[in-house]
């Protein structure tokens, strides 16, 4: 699959993720030598790499659009939504990341019997080292897992590891292949976490100035009738231009994104080593960037 280069990249992950490598002002000096000119840093249940971005993008001259990815739930289907132009400082953004953080443990620890059911052997001890130091220390996630498991010598043969071995079919982004490949939901390693209803979400977005966007529809084709229900409950936008979606996928959600009169996006899911094969402003999208940004700006996201 081919990606192309874009000025705007409005999905990235810093180190207030769970699965982030970076730290916010770290992201903003990769999005500056990337020509990277519209950024958002959209974490995983967490909205506080937003003020220290900020900073660091109006001092690099990049346009910055506050933004979040928020899990929830709709239909009994997870989802992802990203919140864009919000304002970050509001308390319904902490109780959210609160929310999440108070079920991490368990789940974890749920994760980490059900990984070992497959034949394996990994610690709580080897899954606290590699977490040290973490923003959400107690949050083991499937890439996590996959980094400890690819580690260890005696699954160098593993026929379950093989597909994210160099050469595999799921090599380009082992770690977080892995994750969806046996923790997402649906997975044999799934542990269910309540996450809040996604009509809910949309409204605490909106509460907060923000436009609610579908992350990477791509992922959820098998749910995808869904969309004009989820319009219909306040949706916004669809990220169309996506790191993981081909050149079919995001002229399909393109067509949608038409259809539905919906805010178009795009951005790479940048995350750093859990995902090696993402790149900063890398993506697919068939509406041009300065189209793109136009319409940011028509939906007042940009100053």
């Amino acid at each position: 699959m081919i990606r192309e280069q874009s000025y705007i990249d409005l999905h990235m992950h810093s180190r207030y993720s769970d699965d982030g490598e970076f730290t916010p002002k770290e992201l903003v000096a990769q999005c500056r030598a990337a020509g990277i000119r519209i950024m958002s840093v959209t974490d995983h249940n967490c909205a506080k790499a937003n003020a220290e971005a900020e900073r660091a993008a109006a001092q690099a001259g990049i346009k910055f659009i506050p933004g979040i990815e928020i899990d929830c739930t709709y239909q009994g289907v997870d989802f992802q939504l990203l919140g864009y132009g919000i304002d970050y400082r509001d308390t319904a953004f902490t109780k959210i990341e609160e929310h999440i953080a108070r079920q991490n443990r368990e789940a974890s620890y749920q994760r980490l019997r059900l990984i070992n059911q497959l034949g394996f052997h990994v610690t709580a001890e080897e899954l606290g080292a590699i977490s040290a130091g973490d923003y959400w220390p107690q949050s083991w996630t499937g890439e996590k897992f996959a980094q400890i498991l690819l580690s260890k010598p005696e699954y160098s043969d593993h026929e379950l590891l093989k597909p994210y071995r160099p050469g595999g079919a799921r090599s380009d982004n082992p770690y977080a292949n892995f994750y969806w490949d046996f923790c997402a939901q649906g997975k044999p390693c799934y542990v269910k976490i309540e996450f809040s209803p996604l009509a809910e979400v949309i409204q605490i977005i909106h509460a907060t100035g923000g436009k609610a966007v579908l992350a990477h529809p791509g992922l959820y084709f098998d749910h995808i009738h869904l969309l004009a229900e989820m319009v219909a409950l306040g949706l916004d936008g669809i990220e169309v231009g996506s790191g993981y979606h081909t050149q079919e996928t995001s002229a399909y959600f393109y067509q949608q994104a038409l259809a539905h009169g919906l805010l178009v996006t795009g951005g790479s899911d940048y995350h750093g080593t859990t995902k090696p094969a993402i790149r900063l402003g890398e993506y697919v999208c068939p509406l041009p960037e300065k189209e793109i940004e136009a319409r940011l700006e028509a939906a007042g996201l940009l100053a």
